[in-house]
């Protein structure tokens, strides 16, 4: 996963996988989904991504699974 992050026009890019992209669907006015021929998601854009994902820290937790 790769996130990518455009400060000249405040977006945000995740990329999930480097499967090629069959389609974009809108989520919402300022968010959109990339997905492959499967249906997977490829990747998320964020327009406006410090208002509408409050981007301004990031961090990433890998959170291991817990036996029982």
């Amino acid at each position: 996963m790769k996130v990518k992050y455009f400060p000249d026009t405040d977006t945000a890019l995740v990329e999930f996988t480097e499967n090629s992209i069959k389609e974009t669907k809108e989520i919402s006015e300022n968010i959109y989904i990339d997905i492959d021929v499967s249906g997977n998601i490829v990747s998320m854009t964020i327009e406006h991504a410090k208002e509408n994902a409050r981007l301004t820290e990031f961090s990433y937790t890998e959170v291991s699974q817990q036996t029982a």
